[in-house]
């Protein structure tokens, strides 16, 4: 929600009128100089859309703000030019809304247009959002990378790897929906208040790595007639890519990255298709190469993946990981009824190099159980057991 500034208007001035968080306000408005503001500059207020409101006989300023439960000056900051001694009836007004409602719809076919748009209400809404996309897919998509939060923490989520684990993108963009709306209405998730969690942490997500792979799935090959006749070769003639699993390529992302590559790649396949074929080399396709330099970049301190199935947590790689992982991936297990499992026989994958590099904590949390891709109709069950998982993560 946009307004503009006054003489002697201050972003704590608009907390206090708006009851927002001083620090999301100033978030908000990265672009603006808080200690100099000026008549007439734009300032984003976060959690707050407007709607139209019509007066009618009787109504009053103070009434109306009765009515919104909000200050007077709310009024007269979206409406600058109303004059509280002529109300006229019929005289259109715009109204704060707080935003206490889900922008994202998690319990559909989540594919990558759905994505773009979420993000694109969501940094509406939440302007203290800040989306850096972090590279290009083979068909030059955007993968988006969204950072939220200013602490000395740094913690990393990810989703899609895998195409056909698509329902991972629309529990973690739910995630991150809830995680706004409890910022901004200083409310809490299972009776943790989220506010300290992002003064404490930031948060980067990276909530679909393989946007071409899970179009794919979702909504069948491009148009494109040699990427068409590729993919449909390497799905052995079908047009049933429900089993794909990894990008556009034929390359399985999370078997593209330099920990024990050469392990993985002596029992896999040679050649692409739509599983487990991890490339002629390391970070060969520029959604792995995309997660690597991000990763370097931003010197996470522990990275979690979502991946699914199997209600199991991976913690572990060659017994590099630290001491502390253990007792993180005991809290995960407690609070989302998982299985911790250390060590799989398992190489190349995102977390294994993490671990293997920076000697921190990395997991791969398989979410839900059954056969890929999950039915959209475990949506619900799948986001509780793993909402223990995403608070957890930022808290500890």
């Amino acid at each position: 929600m946009e307004i503009f500034v006054r003489p002697g208007d201050s972003f704590w001035y608009y907390s206090q009128v708006f009851n927002l968080p001083f620090q999301l306000i100033l978030d908000s408005n990265r672009n603006l100089n808080a200690q100099a503001l000026m008549p007439n500059q734009p300032v984003q207020i976060p959690g707050y859309v407007t709607s139209q409101y019509t007066v009618q006989r009787g109504d009053t300023v103070w009434s109306i703000a009765q009515r919104i439960n909000m200050p007077m000056d709310a009024l007269f900051l979206l409406n600058p030019v109303l004059n509280p001694y002529v109300l006229q009836v019929g005289l259109r007004l715009r109204l704060p809304v707080r935003v206490t409602w889900r922008v994202v719809n998690g319990e559909q076919d989540y594919d990558y247009r759905a994505m773009v748009q979420d993000i694109r209400s969501l940094q509406a809404i939440y302007p203290f959002i800040a989306n850096e996309p972090i590279g290009n897919s083979v068909l030059e998509k955007e993968i988006p990378g969204l950072t939220i939060g200013n602490g000395q923490k740094r913690v990393h989520f990810n989703a899609s790897f895998h195409a056909n684990e698509w329902i991972t993108t629309s529990i973690v963009m739910t995630f991150l929906n809830d995680y706004l709306i409890s910022l901004t209405n200083n409310a809490s998730i299972r009776g943790l208040y989220t506010l300290p969690l992002y003064n404490q942490t930031s948060l980067n997500i990276v909530p679909m790595v393989n946007p071409d792979g899970v179009d794919l799935v979702l909504n069948g090959p491009p148009e494109d007639k040699t990427i068409r006749n590729n993919v449909i070769e390497w799905n052995n003639g079908s047009r049933d890519f429900s089993g794909w699993k990894a990008n556009i390529n034929g390359v399985d992302l999370n078997d593209q990255f330099p920990a024990e590559w050469e392990r993985e790649r002596e029992r896999n396949p040679k050649t692409p298709g739509p599983r487990d074929y991890g490339g002629e080399s390391p970070l060969s396709e520029p959604e792995s190469i995309a997660m690597a330099d991000l990763t370097v970049e931003r010197d996470f301190a522990r990275v979690l993946a979502f991946h699914t199935q199997g209600q199991v947590i991976y913690w572990g790689f060659m017994g590099l990981e630290p001491p502390e992982t253990e007792q993180l991936v005991n809290e995960f297990a407690r609070v989302s009824g998982y299985e911790p499992v250390q060590t799989i026989e398992s190489y190349a994958g995102y977390k294994d190099w993490f671990i293997q590099d920076w000697r921190r904590p990395g997991f791969t949390v398989e979410l839900g159980l059954g056969t890929n891709p999950l039915p959209i109709s475990q949506f619900g069950e799948i986001y509780e057991e793993a909402l223990g998982i995403f608070l957890s993560a930022l808290y500890m």
